[in-house]
């Protein structure tokens, strides 16, 4: 997503350790690095945009790449167990302050779809009475359980099954099918918490008059396996559950109420907005 380029293409193909850095550029390096333009917010910047950046996802994987290109950047300060309450006054600020300039790029960083499922319990169930997918039965969950690996039924925790007071939504194991609607409801409802916050910022920039001059786009690094493949709560293979992100843009002047269901890449966005 930041590149437009593939992990082999950058060397970034893990989470940590010399996985997750950019490879070095070595002897051919001038004086500053290819990720000062070569960025989806460096672009942009080149491009005249003033750029702006609320995350901590440079602090949660060491990847201090994903800050180049950008004017401004501010860490949540939580290194991704932040909730759409510490990331949301920081964007509604900056809009408050920025809106009615031209040529803005905001990138916001939410992470309450993301293990562990955190949307406060005071934020209610609104799911508790839906269905539960059927394929999950409970003769698949009890095979699920006989079975062992990380972010199995028995280790949603990864390598445990250690449940966090500090987060009440979210699971150590799936012992039941009340526990595996207690995960779906969880993933759930951080959705839908985060959806809310995106609509206080929507709120905001048409309040500030420029919504219907401004382009939105909503998307994300990963989905989530919930009990497929005996993964619970986890997004670490390259399956088709995993690869199914979102891709919601609203461009002003843009076609109305267009689905494209063929197979697309988000790296594809980098270099879609450049030529637009």
């Amino acid at each position: 997503l930041v590149t437009g380029r593939f992990g082999i293409h950058t060397g970034v193909v893990g989470h940590g350790g010399t996985a997750a850095d950019m490879r070095p550029e070595g002897i051919y390096r001038g004086f500053s690095s290819w990720l000062s333009t070569g960025t989806i917010a460096g672009m942009l910047r080149m491009a005249g945009f003033r750029t702006a950046l609320v995350s901590p996802f440079a602090e949660r994987h060491g990847a201090w790449w994903f800050y180049a290109g950008f004017d401004e950047i501010y860490n949540t300060g939580k290194s991704g167990m932040d909730s759409a309450e510490d990331v949301t006054p920081t964007v509604r600020e900056w809009i408050k302050r920025n809106a009615k300039s031209d040529n803005w790029f905001l990138h916001v960083n939410y992470w309450d779809p993301h293990t562990p499922y955190r949307a406060p319990l005071e934020f209610g169930n609104p799911f508790q009475n839906a269905p539960l997918p059927s394929w999950l039965t409970e003769e698949v969950l009890e095979k699920h359980r006989e079975m062992v690996g990380p972010h199995g039924a028995r280790e949603l925790n990864m390598y445990d099954s250690y449940v966090s007071s500090e987060f009440p939504r979210h699971l150590g194991e799936v012992r039941n099918m009340t526990d595996f609607r207690k995960l779906i409801d969880g993933y759930d409802c951080g959705i839908l918490y985060m959806d809310q916050h995106i609509g206080y910022i929507l709120d905001d920039l048409d309040r500030e008059s420029v919504l219907d001059e401004t382009t939105v786009i909503v998307s994300a690094d990963h989905a989530e396996n919930l009990g497929e493949l005996n993964l619970y709560a986890e997004h670490a293979t390259a399956d088709y559950i995993t690869c199914r992100i979102p891709m919601i843009i609203s461009w002003p002047g843009g076609s109305s109420d267009r689905q494209v269901r063929s197979l697309h890449y988000n790296l594809d966005l980098l270099p879609t907005l450049a030529e637009l």
